[in-house]
């Protein structure tokens, strides 16, 4: 990583990187190779790749939305914890879409219904197998077995949350 930035980042130093490699990658400070080259570093540890991801899904800038070939790559490259990461954000960002709409917080649903967007494209985008089984997984598990079962009983959703978690797993594949 660069001589700033610490060889393992805590989770709040990761969102506080990412955010700034956002903001040099939007002003055109940083070519989309090195932004792929340092996300690869970052992504490397899982508060590191936690960090990323909180601040990539959630920003205003278009870098998730037009997601360049390098990055991609730098992704890829970055294994089963960036697929498990995004498959989780995908299920979260998708539930709580449905909490939003429930209570008629339209911009907050709006900002869910990004981040599951833009997990759905990510996944497209990774490595197909891996992501094939990651979804399995969790499929199974808004079904009511598997591993992913705690997962989603931590996080306390409701049968048509987890309904519209399913149907969200089932986009990815519709390309």
């Amino acid at each position: 990583m660069s001589a700033s930035t610490p060889a393992t980042p805590t989770f709040p130093q990761a969102m506080e990187i990412a955010a700034a490699w956002l903001g040099h990658w939007e002003n055109g400070e940083l070519s989309d190779e090195v932004l792929a080259d340092r996300v690869g570093e970052l992504v490397a540890s899982l508060d590191g790749a936690r960090g990323f991801f909180v601040v990539a899904l959630t920003h205003d800038a278009p870098l998730m939305d037009r997601l360049p070939e390098p990055l991609v790559l730098s992704l890829r490259q970055a294994g089963d914890g960036v697929v498990d990461l995004t498959a989780r954000n995908l299920a979260m960002s998708t539930a709580m879409a449905l909490h939003h709409q429930r209570a008629d917080d339209q911009a907050q649903q709006a900002r869910s219904e990004r981040v599951s967007r833009r997990c759905t494209e990510l996944l497209r985008l990774l490595e197909p197998m891996a992501v094939k089984k990651r979804l399995e997984v969790l499929m199974a598990g808004a079904g009511g077995s598997g591993d992913d079962v705690a997962f989603l009983d931590r996080w306390g959703y409701d049968p048509a949350q987890r309904r519209s978690i399913r149907a969200a797993v089932l986009a990815v594949a519709d390309a």
